[in-house]
């Protein structure tokens, strides 16, 4: 609270100004401070850091197509296969390094319990890379 000036005057209220003075000069503290300070931030030590030529190695990662039809028929890369046959292909997939991508195709009509079940024993198996594999459009291949 700020008080009145040296008149001997009867107004005793208080000033309702801010004194702007000591924000300023905090202001231009903090100003010389960052002027002296900011080229001192822009010294580097130099030092030679070895170079290296390097390609990306890009190696796509195999895939094997795993088809369901309506009848609940499980096709291995086109080939029918029975459930413990794909059990054990499925255990070869995920123990392989990269793990290759299986896609999965399912018939419009495939019950989601034969889905199911097959996902199931891609999860038993280690496999962790399924895609799924739709038409969109709904035309017939």
């Amino acid at each position: 609270m700020a008080f009145g000036g040296f008149s001997k005057g009867g107004d005793n209220a208080p000033m309702a100004e801010i004194n702007m003075i000591p924000l300023i000069d905090v202001m231009l503290v903090l100003l010389v401070i960052f002027i002296i300070t900011a080229p001192l931030l822009t010294n580097a030590v130099k030092i030679n850091l070895p170079t290296a030529a390097s390609s990306p190695t890009i190696t796509k990662p195999e895939h094997h197509d795993l088809a369901i039809d309506a009848a609940g028929t499980t096709f291995w890369d086109g080939v029918a296969v029975e459930r413990p046959q794909l059990i054990a292909r499925l255990q070869d997939a995920g123990k392989q390094q990269p793990q290759p991508e299986i896609h999965l195709r399912a018939d419009r009509t495939t019950q989601y319990q034969v889905i199911d079940e097959i996902l199931s024993e891609s999860a038993k198996a280690g496999v962790t890379r399924i895609g799924f594999i739709s038409n969109p459009t709904g035309e017939k291949n």
